[in-house]
């Protein structure tokens, strides 16, 4: 059975859903080839604290995993020390990914009971890991491609991340750099195969008991040469999951290329939120980070459409910023270069001045920047 079967629900209205239970995210864990590289791209380029590492020092003898902490996000960082570890399968399948979304809960394995009941796939039986700090409580299901939802449950436990992680004699110092002050996950989205993207809203709802939050429609998010289809959903509180399929376009879709490049269905794009967007990117340049790059008419067009909003537009054009409004409020955000040589994973930043959505009026910017970069790959 591959990573993206589901079995045959349970009736939703006899149990119980999982997402009331979802307090936030726990963590989002990396495998990648390189854990010290990647850890230490994380703390110099975004400013992420290594607070805690796990491997032969701590008694792992099969791979190396970094803590990274800044505000209330946590990425894990884990790579293979033997060749016939899954850790190495997955990276040689698909690159530097995410391996797994951890959702933090008062009771995992009622979190998990729930889910398996209404249709989801176990990966790890609910079991309790201790130390001499107490009991961490985890369980664990499968989602889209190789992906998996952790649910911890940290009510008995006081250690760092998980038994086994040591928070002194860390392999990497910190970085003296101006702070970059990023506060919290504010969304994480996946890409899936063309055909599939209801069956995954459907088990987001059915299975875990999220909402639709917002969707949108290949009219909506397309340009000369590509276009998506996109749907978001959430637990109604803290955990934002869009998802996206490719949808039929004149050349490759950017959606078509992750897919093929990455191997299957993942996480595209990490979005992290911030207070303060110029003084963070500003921050972010200045380590030397690399965006994407908004067309030149962007700026000319956007303040006609929304220089009625009291923001720093000069700011906002030096640093290639985008900006949109909503009735509710306005948004800023700005997106990197991929991560690694695969073109695949990259990070979003955003502001949020009260809007509760995802940039639909940059996304035609978005995209066409998106696109400039897959010409230059030859995969456009």
């Amino acid at each position: 059975m591959s990573a993206t079967d589901l079995r045959p629900p349970a009736s939703p209205a006899l149990t119980t859903a999982p997402a009331p239970l979802l307090l936030g995210w726990d963590a989002v864990e990396l495998w990648v080839g390189n854990a010290r590289a990647f850890a230490g791209f994380l703390s110099s380029a975004f400013d992420f604290r290594i607070t805690a590492y796990a491997g032969p020092e701590t008694g792992w003898e099969d791979r190396a995993s970094y803590v990274l902490e800044q505000g209330d996000i946590r990425f894990v960082v884990t790579a293979a020390l033997t060749p016939d570890s899954p850790i190495a399968a997955h990276v040689r399948l698909h690159g530097d990914g995410v391996h797994d979304l951890a959702f933090a809960v008062p009771d995992a394995g009622a979190a998990f009971d729930a889910a398996v009941a209404r249709g989801a796939r176990p990966l790890s039986e609910p079991h309790v890991v201790n130390d001499d700090h107490g009991g961490l409580r985890l369980a664990r299901i499968a989602a889209y491609g190789d992906t998996g939802h952790t649910f911890v449950d940290r009510s008995g436990y006081g250690g760092a991340y998980r038994p086994g992680y040591a928070t002194e004699g860390l392999p990497l110092p910190a970085v003296a750099a101006r702070p970059v002050a990023l506060g919290a996950i504010d969304h994480v989205v996946a890409n899936v195969e063309e055909g599939s993207l209801e069956r995954w809203v459907d088990f987001y709802r059915a299975v875990l008991g999220f909402e639709r939050l917002r969707h949108f429609d290949d009219s909506q998010i397309s340009t000369e040469y590509s276009a998506l289809m996109s749907t978001v959903v959430w637990n109604g509180a803290k955990i934002v999951l869009p998802i996206n399929e490719p949808a039929a376009g004149r050349r490759k879709s950017q959606i078509q290329e992750y897919l093929e490049t990455y191997r299957g269905a993942g996480v595209q794009h990490i979005a992290l939120a911030t207070s303060d967007i110029v003084g963070a990117v500003s921050s972010l340049r200045q380590r030397g980070l690399r965006f994407l790059e908004a067309p030149a008419a962007y700026y000319e067009d956007v303040r006609q459409r929304l220089g009625h909003l009291d923001l720093p537009w000069e700011d906002l054009r030096r640093l290639g910023i985008l900006v949109d409004e909503e009735p509710d409020g306005w948004l800023l955000q700005i997106f990197t270069e991929t991560l690694s040589d695969r073109p695949t994973l990259f990070v979003e930043i955003i502001q949020r001045g009260g809007a509760k959505g995802f940039g639909a009026g940059n996304f035609k910017a978005l995209f066409e920047a998106i696109e400039r970069e897959q010409a230059r790959r030859g995969h456009l």
